[in-house]
């Protein structure tokens, strides 16, 4: 592969057999197509975030609820758990998912929508001349060679404001454009399984047809009764179009469009009816005519016009950021491949939140269902959207966590623990409010997850200072939330304190009271829904948390052994020296509550020492906000060139392995942190500058409360920070230029009064400002 910038290109096509390696992915928030380029006989593989086996419909599916005879003998499972722990100080893994645990009953998978099957003629003669590319300022696929001495071209793109995926194959002579296009299942002969039913392929009940220029999917699952229809029109100009059998041929013409388009009945909402839940409520002529409409719309734009619209979409997003490292454009591809797929697999749609693989996958039996795990995965994905300017991929992520919460999740809370007013999840769901509980020992348990998740809400806020938002949707939600822990917490008899019990630290360990990575992200939760209170003005009931928050214990322990934060409450237990997560540094990051410069700190460096450097793509990729936050960017540097150099495949797609998107987010948002960090009230620029990066620029990098910033810096030294302000209010900036004399200048170049103060530059700014800080 050769780099220019912010594309990829291959002078070879991919193989089939090398999915996750090597195609190229291109992709709306709704569809996803994966790229091979072969010069004769070429696929191109298909999705659609809601076409999912399991969840209501197959026979048992309970969302992972407890059957009712079995509620009351759990709850008292429950109480031996914690008795057990009490006195013992822990309890296997194997043995605490026996008492609570059960088999997943209709679990499900992301499935394959299949793939278009392409079967080109061409002149006699040598190919030559082949490059296949993707160009990520554009988010266009291309595929050019020569053969006989025409010049052949193939362009793709995944259209937002179509929702189609659209192809366009032209020569540089008339009524050279032959081929044969099939559409293919791609079923796996998949045997039944407990997890996902007794047909295990959404598929497998399909039916493909070719009828003028047109193939047409179309069927119901065997599995859940999802409805489902997918549509490829094949529009030529010139030659001739004939039906053979279930393929449509192409012969002579001098270009052929292809669109394709594909939707299901899945709705994002739990009913009270099981058989109406996760269901719009279509029926499968409705579906059909959904997608026809789309088919119908994008052919009557035509290419040039869809085109047109797709990237003057897609640019305006992919645009606000830009960003030069002198010497290093491998990172530069990296940092702005990230935003790529972000802004391909996450838009507002009916399902718009990123899975594990974002939008792709080529498999029905993918690794983990391609599910949404929320012990990390998940959220990492977000990391970027706001840092990374990308705030309209947010709210898909919000909706997601509501779909799963409201109802499900309500359900799942009261069915599990006899919660009311609250609601749950584990370590592992999926788009069918997978809220309960399975039995994988080391991964089954995390009522953690639903505070982390509604940390997401009040992300939102940070970025914004949106008070309506906070008031109508993001305080409720953090409020509803903290219930479960008012409930959830027990006294510890160790100290009195509140803990947790049992906890668990993700995903190795024994079972304890009052694990460091629970009581982290519920002191954080209680701590922002207090903030948030306050804020509002709800002062009688930030009283009321603060009096409850105050016995909670922090889950920050520094061991006089090894001087390292504790993993586990009072142990000095070491678990996997090198395992993936780092759970007992939440509070590091994404947490807020360890300082820099603090003993606290210097316990989670040493912490960070002892894991390593190693770990899968997400793992490196979070330890890059680690060093970072620790201001050490050396360190952060080496674990981007660690993920690059043995966690990322020749496509830059995340190696877990295998294919994990959140790898790529993660890494995306670790540089930006390297770039521009926020503390309360203060922005900090080039808070972990490596070495590696003596000099280059960036701008558009989002800060709290709607400052965008740009910088430059040269020999390691800034020389120029650029801020533009969505709010009017007092803001300080951190940076070296504050330590001597430093000029803030707005936008026609008027100096604005400013002091200087421990390293930090403060001024007022106005809504829709734009201000310069250059040293003198």
């Amino acid at each position: 592969m050769h780099h220019a910038p912010l594309t990829l290109r291959f002078d070879e096509p991919a193989p089939l057999d090398r999915w996750q390696e090597e195609a190229l992915p291109i992709g709306n928030g709704s569809l996803g197509a994966s790229l091979f380029g072969h010069v004769s006989h070429d696929e191109v593989f298909l999705n659609e975030k809601t076409l999912w086996t399991g969840g209501p419909g197959v026979p048992g599916y309970r969302y992972g609820n407890y059957p009712d005879d079995e509620v009351a003998g759990r709850r008292r499972n429950l109480r031996t758990v914690r008795d057990t722990i009490d006195a013992q100080g822990s309890m296997p893994a194997r043995e605490v998912a026996a008492l609570l645990g059960q088999p997943k009953v209709g679990y499900g998978a992301y499935q394959s929508f299949g793939k278009l099957q392409f079967a080109f003629a061409h002149p006699d003669g040598p190919v030559t001349g082949y490059e296949r590319a993707l160009d990520i300022s554009r988010s266009l696929g291309t595929v050019t060679y020569r053969a006989g001495g025409v010049a052949f071209t193939r362009e793709y793109l995944a259209s937002y404001p179509h929702n189609v995926v659209m192809m366009r194959f032209t020569a540089d002579h008339p009524g050279q454009i032959s081929f044969r296009v099939t559409y293919d299942r791609k079923l796996q002969g998949l045997p039944p399984h407990p997890e996902h039913g007794e047909v295990t392929e959404a598929l497998a009940r399909g039916g493909v047809t070719a009828e003028g220029t047109r193939l047409r999917l179309q069927g119901v699952s065997g599995n859940n009764g999802l409805r489902y229809t997918a549509l490829a029109e094949v529009a030529a100009e010139g030659g001739r179009t004939s039906v053979d059998g279930g393929a449509i041929l192409v012969d002579g013409a001098d270009a052929v469009t292809v669109i394709w388009a594909a939707a299901t009945d899945y709705g994002p909402r739990h009913h009270e009816d099981i058989t109406r839940s996760y269901r719009n409520g279509q029926t499968a002529e409705a579906v059909a005519e959904g997608v026809a409409r789309r088919i119908d719309d994008a052919l009557d734009a035509g290419w040039a016009a869809v085109q047109a619209a797709h990237e003057a979409d897609y640019r305006e997003l992919f645009g606000r950021v830009e960003l030069r490292l002198d010497g290093a454009p491998l990172e530069e591809l990296f940092y702005q491949y990230g935003r790529y797929l972000l802004i391909s697999s996450s838009r507002d749609g009916v399902l718009g939140a990123a899975n594990l693989q974002g939008v792709w996958n080529e498999s029905n039996n993918p690794p983990w269902g391609a599910d949404y795990h929320t012990n990390i995965n998940i959220q990492m994905n977000y990391w970027p959207a706001f840092s990374a300017n990308l705030s309209e991929t947010y709210d898909a992520y919000l909706e997601y966590i509501l779909s799963i919460a409201d109802g499900a999740g309500e359900e799942s809370a009261r069915n599990v623990f006899g919660y009311d007013d609250t609601w749950m999840v584990m370590n592992e769901t999926t788009p069918w409010g997978f809220t309960g509980v399975f039995d994988w020992a080391t991964a089954f348990w995390f009522p953690d997850a639903n505070a982390w998740l509604a940390q997401a809400f009040w992300w939102k806020y940070l970025y914004t200072g949106d008070e309506a938002f906070l008031r109508e949707q993001a305080y409720p939600f953090l409020r509803r939330t903290a219930r479960f822990w008012k409930q959830y917490l027990v006294e510890d008899p160790r100290d009195g304190t509140l803990v947790a019990n049992p906890s668990y630290s993700p995903e190795h360990g024994d079972f304890t009271s009052g694990a460091a990575m629970t009581q982290q992200i519920v002191v954080e939760l209680f701590a922002t829904t207090i903030e948030a209170a306050r804020v509002l003005g709800f002062d009688d009931e930030a009283a009321q948390l603060e009096s409850f928050a105050e016995r909670i214990s922090s889950g920050l322990e520094i061991s006089p052994q090894t001087g390292m934060l504790r993993e586990w409450k009072h142990s000095d237990a070491l678990g996997e020296i090198h395992h993936r997560h780092s759970s007992h540094l939440y509070a590091l990051w994404p947490g807020r509550t360890v300082a820099p410069g603090t003993d606290l700190a210097e316990a989670a460096r040493r912490s960070l020492e002892h894991r390593g450097d190693g770990g899968t793509g997400w793992s490196m990729a979070w330890k890059i906000h680690f060093w970072a936050k620790l201001g050490e960017g050396d360190r952060a540097h080496q674990m981007l060139r660690n993920l690059l150099t043995h966690s990322t495949y020749p496509n830059l797609w995340d190696a877990h392995p295998p294919f994990q998107i959140d790898g790529n987010f993660g890494a995306t948002s670790g540089i930006n942190e390297m770039l521009v960090a926020n503390e309360p009230g203060v922005v900090v620029v080039l808070p972990a500058l490596p070495e590696a990066w003596p000099s280059g620029s960036f701008d558009g990098i989002q800060a709290w409360r709607q400052v965008t910033v740009g910088a430059t810096w040269a020999e390691g030294r800034v020389q120029e920070i650029r801020l533009a302000t969505g709010l009017d209010g007092p803001l300080s900036v951190r940076t070296p230029m504050a330590n001597g004399s430093a000029t803030v200048t707005d936008d026609e170049g008027n100096p604005v009064p400013s002091e200087r103060n421990d390293g930090v530059l403060s001024f007022t700014a106005a809504a829709g400002g734009r201000y310069t800080i250059t040293p003198g």
